[in-house]
């Protein structure tokens, strides 16, 4: 009999209980986080058209590369989604009756047959929060606060890093890049925390730019970041993407310093998010002490993908934030102090001899609204102590003869060793 391949496929996990106890309770700090800020609860379909994932008004070119696609009985085109920002497009374009402004969160598994490394994998779960029909950069704030508390909670100190796509747009107009490669330069632009200017400058050339806007655009990443903003403010545009950003930018940070937390959200010249999607404000959030470099969480304005949508120039003011559930949970368990992922259960409940009866006081307890473990099996004392100590069960009931005959049971205080005698008919 041949053996069957049993090992999960690459870029996907399994979670044992320890560990996917870890990711809920990650989960339900994140969620709470969210619905404390107004956030309405929806959930998408994983399943989508191939069209709609790979429409302009989407990912782009990079990640439809890494896009799952496959085929129904009905031949229809379909891909599992790779994010959760154009299924809420979609579903804003398919509601128009919704209430304007709109913020919702969603919690779910997205797809991207894309490069693995620590946190990061081909199946995973994002936790997003988009608001539709704001234009002012108080929605940015609001997104970016509310990250600052999620992280605060989960006791990861983390930096907000942010730019203006419409900073970037009019500088590389300004450099003389044609339109049609203005995003593919920004994705090159976007790779310069990963690899060394010699290999942009090469990635470059073979995107067909000319010696002098390879210069230019060398230039500007070469320069201080402590003097872009004077330097933005130097250049002009003829289609007012860099007022427009400079604008944006000053709101943004007008904002964040009347809050105080202007430390923790730092103006950063050379962030891409090499998306096609965005059109604003764009950020991305860092660990500070660097135990994971890549992002643990990113968003953006991107107020053309609904109207795209619906076939229409209509803007709809939108912008999004998603934290990464997998690579936050590296990140914790990669920490000296972790205190998640202590036992659920109130009482772990031991038969010596007497299932039945032990069976009772654990459906009494479970009525109560206590998290009871019965055990199914017949361990010995020893063992079921053994047990609850690894666990981290707190007490344990022990039901035998005597018990049972004397109508009561017995609890064991793990913590101290103390026990007592709780009343029960049985």
């Amino acid at each position: 009999m041949k053996k069957l391949a049993y090992q999960n496929v690459k870029g996907t996990l399994d979670y044992l209980p320890r560990e996917e106890k870890i990711r809920r309770e990650i989960k339900k700090t994140i969620e709470d986080v969210f619905i404390q800020y107004g956030c309405k609860p929806i959930e998408t379909p994983i399943l989508n058209y191939q069209e709609l994932l790979a429409s302009k008004y989407a990912g782009g070119a990079e990640i439809l590369e890494e896009m799952y696609t496959l085929s129904d009985r009905g031949k229809r085109e379909l891909a599992l989604r790779y994010d959760l920002t154009i299924p809420f497009a979609k579903v804003i374009a398919m509601n128009p009756t919704i209430k304007m402004p709109f913020k919702r969160y969603e919690i779910g598994k997205v797809f991207r047959d894309g490069p693995t490394k620590t946190g990061r994998y081909r199946e995973f779960t994002q936790c997003d929060v988009d608001i539709v029909g704001v234009s002012s950069q108080i929605a940015e704030v609001e997104l970016m606060v509310m990250a600052l508390d999620v992280f605060n909670k989960l006791n990861l100190e983390v930096t907000i890093q942010y730019n203006n796509r419409n900073l970037l747009v009019g500088l590389l107009r300004t450099f003389q890049v044609p339109k049609d490669k203005i995003n593919r330069v920004i994705l090159i632009i976007d790779k310069m925390e990963k690899i060394e200017l010699e290999e942009i400058k090469k990635e470059l050339f073979g995107l067909g730019m000319t010696e002098s806007v390879v210069v230019a655009i060398q230039s500007f990443l070469e320069k201080p970041v402590e003097e872009m903003f004077g330097y933005f403010q130097t250049l002009l545009d003829e289609d007012g993407y860099i007022e427009k950003g400079l604008k944006e930018i000053t709101e943004l940070t007008c904002f964040l310093i009347k809050l105080g937390i202007e430390d923790k959200c730092i103006f950063n010249p050379f962030l891409a998010r090499g998306l096609e999607i965005y059109t604003g404000t764009i950020y991305e959030i860092f660990l500070n002490d660097k135990r994971i470099k890549s992002s643990i969480g990113s968003g953006g304005r991107y107020d053309h993908a609904i109207g795209g949508l619906l076939g229409t120039d209509k803007e709809y003011a939108t912008v999004g934030i998603s934290l990464g559930l997998d690579v936050i949970m590296s990140a914790i368990q990669m920490s000296e102090n972790q205190d998640i992922g202590n036992s659920d259960i109130d009482y772990y409940v031991v038969s010596l001899g007497k299932q039945v009866e032990a069976f009772m006081v654990a459906m009494d307890l479970r009525d109560k609204g206590y998290n009871v473990e019965l055990e199914l099996g017949k361990k010995k004392i020893s063992k079921a102590l053994e047990q609850a100590n690894r666990e981290g069960v707190r007490n344990v009931i022990l039901v035998g003869e005597e018990e049972v005959r004397e109508n009561y049971y017995k609890i064991k205080e793990m913590i101290n060793g103390e026990e007592r005698m709780v009343p029960f008919i049985y």
